[in-house]
């Protein structure tokens, strides 16, 4: 039945930054003269991890995947004439979620802004952060602390603002089924309300309750999709009320934005790509009971490379069309009874039910953390395994690969590019910042934070504080490193070998084979050298080679080049195999080979996955680089058997 009213639109976003700060700003005000509704921040990765843009670390990855900020001024250009008082602003921000949040409530306050009345959502998701997407810094006990200090604070003086963003996006992405998704993120949620409520008073608490908000993920299975989506609805009410005594329905409400998958967008074919986002965007509109409250859309080539404008404006003229032009907002729930439905519902939170309580018998989220990564890693490893296989179908993979070549893609390859001066430019802005401001002021915040963080106070005020007085990203991230450590995630492929896979018994052979002539098992090593903390390929690339019988190195994310060739040097390796998906592969590449070659290594096979363009394989192929793999080369035993290849033709090198 019509209903007397239209419900109003979703926000409309787009997730984006890139180059720098000015340039993103373009972007945003260009975005929304266009029609969107609030601003979607990313960040590049020395600016989630804790690193100023001139650290050894941040080489190679300064605006790549997200705007560098570092300090105040970068903030304050970020927002360049954007009324943060008017604007409904999400950061993707997670182990430097309390900093970024405070750069922001300093510039809102230089704009004369009332903060009470800031509206918007910092992620401030650590856990899933450990699981799937790898831009942690500290471990996980003083990591929930912080998210709690963020929420404590936003809860007394920032109401209106979203303190934690539970995000089950990057546990699909992971590999995460829908059970596991569910599962894994109300785990999250649950033991940062557990951390919270002994900061709160009673009377007060299902008002912070109601402040924590989800960003969760729509795959290409539509009704599957929809259904999570309203299980996800029942369950959150289900805790609120049984476990934490909410009792006022308002407060248990659960409110998610979303961002549709990217996990299943292709190279191939990319153009098909925009009826994935469109099928996946509908599981998270229609269903009125689980109507997401803000969606941002992927672009149809973001599987080649960095968006351009055109590319995130067609995404955003998807929403809008759904929205403005069709009839959706004007009808009630269009699933209500369905009996298909809610068997499929009551099917997923049985199964996330059963997950939960085998969480809570190991002692939560916190204390689970390894066992659900070796989950995900199983899980995505199966995924795979079917497409390999064709019992899942993934048109223009592994079915109808024949096409017409895409009008879409012109000359420069449909996506957009950093210019490598950009990152020397950034630096040379950070030099200039920190020459400019007055040091005896920095020393006593940074003293401030300091006091903070060791005696377990609240980190949010000092941190104002620092950003106020000119502190940097990298000098704040350091102060949290020196009072809480720093932490390594597990990498989940140390499990038992899988055995599921068909055709593994001839690769297998030949890895005894050579493995015989080398006097040893074939010794490959898996690095990820740079920041970038996307692992499921490098994961999965072990794993798959571990079951076909190879000695694996891999010691997951974020090391450095020089530690990757001491690795080489120390394991003997056979086969080095690196995988950078930041976009940061030419310099990171090229200062592995001169490093190899300086240490007489230059002869061992060196093999790099990423999303690359063919202009850049053919540069690392000209340095040295024996195989390239992007995303379209998803039949992973294909890929073991010419780890094998290059292993046997370096044997006859030397037996020649």
């Amino acid at each position: 039945m019509s209903q007397t009213q239209k419900d109003r639109p979703w926000l409309i976003r787009t997730y984006a930054g890139h180059s720098t700060a000015q340039a993103s700003n373009a972007l945003y005000r260009s975005n929304l003269a266009k029609g969107q509704t609030g601003l979607s921040v990313a960040f590049d990765l020395p600016t989630q991890t804790g690193y100023d843009s001139d650290h050894v670390l941040a080489r190679g990855e300064v605006g790549k995947v997200g705007v560098p900020v570092c300090h105040l001024g970068d903030m304050r250009m970020l927002f360049d004439r954007i009324p943060l008082e008017q604007m409904n602003t999400s950061m993707t921000i997670n182990a430097t979620a309390p900093w970024l949040l405070a750069l922001y409530i300093a510039v809102a306050e230089e704009q004369g802004a009332d903060i009470s009345k800031l509206q918007g959502t910092v992620q401030n998701d650590l856990i899933k952060e450990y699981l799937s997407r790898g831009t942690y810094i500290c471990p996980p006990k003083p990591s929930l602390k912080m998210i709690a200090d963020v929420a404590e604070y936003c809860y007394a003086n920032v109401p209106k603002w979203n303190p934690m963003n539970v995000c089950s996006y990057h546990l699909q992405e992971a590999g995460a089924t829908p059970e596991q998704e569910l599962a894994f993120a109300l785990a999250t949620a649950q033991a940062v309300l557990d951390e919270l409520k002994p900061r709160v008073p009673a009377e007060d608490f299902p008002a912070m309750v109601g402040r924590i908000s989800f960003f969760v993920n729509a795959g290409i299975r539509f009704v599957t999709e929809m259904c999570k989506m309203r299980a996800f609805v029942d369950l959150w009410d289900e805790i609120c009320e049984q476990r934490y005594g909410v009792s006022d329905p308002k407060f248990r409400r659960f409110r998610y934005g979303v961002q549709v998958n990217s996990l299943g967008l292709t190279e191939q074919q990319p153009e098909n790509n925009v009826y994935r986002i469109l099928i996946e965007m509908l599981a998270v509109t229609l269903s009125k009971k689980a109507r997401a409250r803000a969606v941002q859309l992927p672009a149809w080539n973001e599987a080649l490379g960095l968006p351009r404008p055109w590319d995130q404006q067609w995404s955003m003229r998807m929403q809008q069309i759904l929205a403005y032009e069709t009839d959706l907002l004007e009808y009630g729930d269009l699933f209500d009874g369905n009996p298909a439905v809610d068997a499929r519902v009551e099917e997923l939170k049985q199964g996330a039910r059963a997950e939960l309580a085998n969480l809570d018998s190991m002692g939560g989220a916190v204390a689970s953390i390894e066992y659900m990564k070796s989950r995900l890693v199983d899980a995505n490893a199966e995924r795979l395994n079917k497409i390999e296989r064709n019992e899942t179908v993934v048109v223009g993979v592994n079915k109808w690969i024949e096409g017409e070549p895409s009008p879409l893609q012109t000359e420069d390859g449909g996506i957009m590019t950093v210019d490598p001066a950009t990152e020397q430019e950034q630096i040379d802005r950070l030099t200039a910042w920190r020459n400019s401001r007055d040091a005896t002021r920095v020393q006593a915040a940074l003293e401030a934070l300091r006091d903070a963080a060791r005696s377990g106070a609240n980190v949010m005020k000092p941190s104002i504080a620092a950003a106020r007085a000119g502190v940097t990203t990298g000098e704040w991230a350091e102060e949290m490193r020196r009072a809480f450590g720093t932490y390594r995630g597990p990498t989940g492929v140390s499990g038992s070998a899988s055995n599921k896979t068909e055709g593994l018994d001839q690769i297998r052979a030949r890895v005894d084979a050579v493995s015989d002539k080398l006097g040893r098992r074939l010794k490959f090593l898996v690095g990820k050298p740079g920041l970038d903390g996307h692992s499921n390929g490098a994961e999965q690339i072990a794993f798959r080679a571990r079951d076909c019988g190879m000695d694996i190195s891999y010691e997951g994310i974020r090391l450095t080049p020089e530690e990757i060739v001491a690795a080489a040097i120390e394991d003997e390796a056979h086969v080095i195999g690196l995988s950078i998906l930041s976009g940061s592969h030419l310099p990171l590449v090229q200062d592995i080979v001169e490093k190899l070659k300086s240490r007489g290594l230059g002869h061992v096979p060196l093999i790099v996955g990423g999303i690359i363009p063919e202009e850049d394989a053919r540069k690392l192929k000209s340095i040295g680089v024996s195989k390239v793999y992007t995303p379209k080369d998803f039949e992973l035993n294909a890929i073991m058997t010419d780890i094998v290849d290059l292993a046997e033709e370096e044997l006859q090198v030397f037996a020649n």
